[in-house]
C-alpha cells in the first residue's frame, strides 16, 4: 500500500453548481487586466491569481435548473431543466431574436417579466472580439456583456427605449456587419485593433434610410445616436493556443491542465479550452 505522502492528494478550492463567471473589466491603461471570479453554488472564487497553475475540473454529474433547482438529466438553454425552458419568458425564441418579440399581441409567457425585462433602455453597440460585430444589450450590462464575449473594443452607438426597438435596428445593421463571435480565432489572440468611431459613421451614414422608418414608427427619440469613447478591455492571459481544442464535460467528465488565461467565459488550459457558461447548472469541483 502507497504511502499518503505517495498519493495524488488535491484540494478542492470550489465546488457547486457552475454560474456564468462574474467579471470586472480591470485598467488596461494601468497594465490590469479583466478580473474574474468563479461562481460555483455559492462560492466565490477569484480566478486570476491561478494563472500558470494546474487546475482540475470535475464534473460529478448532477446537474440543477438554475431557475426551480430541480435535478434534470440534460441543461437545456445553458442551465434550465426542460419545464421551465418551455414555459419561462426568458428562454423563448425573441429573446436571441428581439425583432421577433411578441409581447404586443398579448403571448408572452411572462408578461410581468416581460415588462421588467424588455421595457428598458436598450444599447446598440459595435466590438471586435473576433473582427467586427455588431449586437445589444440592456443598458445596465455594460461592459459585462462585452468581457463575456471576449471584446478587445466596444463602442455604444444607438439608445433606444424597449428590446424590440433594438432588435429592429440590430437586423438593419446585420445587413453589412455580422452579429456573430468567431470564438476560436478570438481565443488564438489575433484579433488586430479597429478603428470603431469610423465604422460607426460608416454604418450610421448607410443605414440612415432605414432608421429614419423605424423613428418613423416609434418616435423621433426612440432611437438616438450616442456619442462615446470607445472602450478597451485586456485578459489575463499568459499564452494564447495557437490551434483551439475544446474540451467537453458531457464526454469527459474531468478536465485540466495548466491554467495560460481566462477570455469570455473561456478557461485556457495548455490542453484545451472550455466554456464554462455551457455548462451552467452543472455541478462540478475544481482542484488544484
Amino acid at each position: 500500500m502507497p504511502l499518503v505522502t505517495e498519493l495524488d492528494v488535491k484540494e478542492i478550492v470550489a465546488s457547486g453548481c457552475l454560474q456564468k463567471m462574474a467579471t470586472e473589466p480591470g485598467s488596461p491603461a494601468l497594465g490590469s487586466p479583466a478580473q474574474y471570479t468563479l461562481r460555483a453554488g455559492e462560492q466565490r472564487l477569484a480566478l486570476n491569481k491561478y494563472l500558470g497553475r494546474s487546475l482540475q475540473l470535475e464534473w460529478t454529474g448532477a446537474i440543477a435548473c438554475t431557475h426551480c433547482g430541480r435535478a434534470t438529466r440534460k441543461s437545456f438553454g445553458q442551465g434550465y431543466c426542460y419545464p421551465c425552458f418551455k414555459g419561462l419568458a426568458q428562454c423563448d425564441t425573441c429573446i436571441m431574436k428581439p425583432e421577433l418579440c411578441h409581447f404586443h399581441v398579448g403571448t408572452c409567457r411572462e408578461p410581468d417579466w416581460g415588462l421588467r425585462f424588455c421595457f428598458q433602455p436598450h444599447i446598440i453597440y459595435l466590438a471586435n472580439s473576433s473582427g467586427l460585430k455588431v449586437g445589444i444589450t440592456r443598458a445596465t450590462q455594460m461592459p459585462t456583456r462585452w468581457l463575456d464575449q471576449g471584446a478587445i473594443q466596444a463602442l455604444p452607438i444607438l439608445a433606444v427605449d424597449t428590446r424590440l426597438q433594438s432588435g429592429l435596428v440590430e437586423v438593419l445593421f446585420k445587413q453589412l456587419v455580422s452579429d456573430r463571435t468567431n470564438w476560436r480565432a478570438m481565443l488564438k489572440g489575433e484579433v488586430a485593433e479597429l478603428d470603431l468611431a469610423a465604422e460607426r459613421d460608416r454604418l450610421l451614414g448607410e443605414m440612415s434610410d432605414g432608421l429614419d422608418e423605424l423613428r418613423q414608427r416609434f418616435g423621433e427619440q426612440a432611437i438616438r445616436e450616442l456619442d462615446e469613447v470607445a472602450q478597451q478591455f485586456e485578459y489575463p492571459v499568459l499564452e494564447y493556443p495557437t490551434k483551439v481544442t475544446s474540451h467537453n464535460l458531457d464526454k469527459t467528465p474531468r478536465v485540466g491542465g495548466r491554467l495560460m488565461g481566462i477570455k469570455g467565459q473561456y478557461l485556457i488550459f495548455d490542453t484545451g479550452v472550455i466554456n464554462l457558461r455551457k455548462y451552467t447548472g452543472y455541478e462540478i469541483r475544481l482542484t488544484v
